[in-house]
């Protein structure tokens, strides 16, 4: 199990990253995301992906992300911060691999100091500046299996690959 936790949102400002934050880990293996701000929007936009795209994805907004994370570690879960001042992720991808329940912190702004102590892994997807999907996103291609082979049950449309053109059936 991976979920993501997403802090530092600022609602009139990351609303549509926070949201692709989200949909990132929905379509590439995490089971749901919790979001440490309150922000009904992205979470219902999210969640109407979910009810027409299919999967078991949930979404919680208003978490305290102290409490969450600490909540995580008691329940046996590891914690994966993702930075780019961490270790490189080849380097630990083994060892991640390994755990069954993963939460990834990825952040908005910068993230308190306490986050990289309270982490069992800091770590880089890269050390140079980049947008935090793009670093959940290959984070989750390495560390989830099967993320691109997916099936998603109770969807309402289903999208084809097709060489060319859309192939969208409505189920």
């Amino acid at each position: 199990m991976i979920v993501v936790l997403r802090i530092g949102h600022r609602p009139q400002r990351d609303m549509r990253v926070t949201t692709h934050v989200g949909l990132a880990a929905r379509a590439l293996g995490a089971s749901g995301m919790y979001i440490a701000s309150d922000d009904k929007g992205v979470a219902e936009s999210i969640r109407d992906v979910v009810t027409r795209f299919g999967g078991d994805f949930f979404v919680e907004d208003k978490v305290k992300w102290n409490s969450c994370i600490k909540q995580w570690k008691r329940e046996g879960g590891c914690v994966v911060h993702l930075t780019m001042f961490g270790q490189n992720l080849p380097d630990v991808e083994s060892e991640i691999k390994s755990r069954e329940k993963i939460m990834v912190i990825v952040g908005a702004e910068k993230v308190p100091g306490e986050i990289y102590e309270l982490a069992d892994y800091n770590v880089a997807v890269t050390n140079q500046p980049h947008s935090e999907i793009a670093g959940l996103a290959v984070f989750l291609d390495h560390i989830a299996p099967n993320a691109l082979h997916r099936e998603f049950p109770n969807a309402r449309v289903r999208v084809y690959p097709n060489p060319c053109g859309k192939t969208v059936e409505e189920l």
